[in-house]
């Protein structure tokens, strides 16, 4: 009788469509967080007022001493800025595996772990998202923002750019944070502010000396919001489109810095048999 080796009873996955599945289940955990952080009534009267009183700080400061074009300069930016600050939350979020004591167990299965983390906080790009929006096309208009019905539909694909690629930068720092958990609020607080200063958000990145404004290049909030500005301005779809696309290129660049710190990080505490690296 002759024997013939059994077909594998499910394909072997893509490692896209690997990484997919990866992202799904950990983004499952993400939503149920936000769910026992948020009910409806606080995310709107909590966490959105919060933001859109930020908002409204920075842009009355700006009427008194500046004119109406500044003031919607500074309406515009802060509005953006809004769901930068809350993507910065994934710094914070990442070290939650440490505190719940699942890490060492995310060091023993064979999922890339930066799609793990990668899905873990998608909450905070996506709720950050919303906040910027309303406030972009609810609360500037307010402060002199107008926005014709054809810039909408820019807007919202601009504004989640945004905070996707936000999110890979914070992605990045996490990996770093994941061994100094005590510095996890300094990092996303330090972070948060110097995008707030050098990207754009209140001061033109132009005003900075070229040393500054090469620092500010690296950071995808910069190129997204400068998209965003092109959309108010009026602005051809081509230069749209190209800042939006060096926003893209900055966040595929933090996203594989953060696969590679990730990486090293998992392979050093398999190497010494503990997460636990200092």
């Amino acid at each position: 009788m002759r024997f013939t080796a059994a077909a594998p009873a499910l394909p072997a996955l893509r490692p896209a469509v690997q990484a997919a599945r990866v992202v799904r289940h950990s983004a499952a955990i993400a939503f149920a967080d936000m769910r026992a952080v948020y009910t409806w009534k606080v995310w709107i009267f909590g966490w959105l007022g919060r933001m859109l009183a930020q908002v409204t700080f920075f842009t009355l400061l700006a009427r008194t001493t500046g004119s109406e074009e500044h003031t919607a300069y500074i309406a515009v930016g802060n509005s953006v800025m809004t769901c930068a600050l809350e993507c910065m939350s994934v710094v914070a979020s990442t070290t939650w595996e440490r505190l719940s004591g699942t890490l060492v167990l995310l060091c023993a299965v064979p999922a890339r772990p930066v799609w793990v983390f990668f899905g873990r906080s998608l909450q905070w790009p996506i709720s950050g998202s919303g906040t910027s929006l309303i406030a972009l096309l609810f609360l500037a208009p307010l402060f002199g923002v107008s926005w014709h019905p054809g810039q909408v539909p820019a807007l919202v694909v601009l504004v989640p750019l945004t905070a996707l690629t936000t999110y890979c930068f914070g992605l990045f720092l996490a990996a770093f944070v994941l061994n100094a958990n005590g510095v996890r609020n300094i990092v996303s607080n330090v972070a948060y502010l110097l995008m707030m200063i050098l990207c754009g958000v209140n001061i033109p990145v132009s005003q900075w000396p070229p040393a500054v404004q090469a620092v500010a290049d690296i950071l995808p909030l910069t190129h997204s919001l400068h998209a965003i500005r092109l959309v108010s301005d009026g602005a051809g779809a081509s230069r749209v489109l190209g800042a939006a696309g060096l926003a893209l290129l900055c966040g595929a660049g933090w996203l594989l810095g953060a696969y590679v710190a990730f990486n090293r990080f998992m392979a050093r505490a398999r190497g010494l048999g503990s997460a636990d690296l200092f």
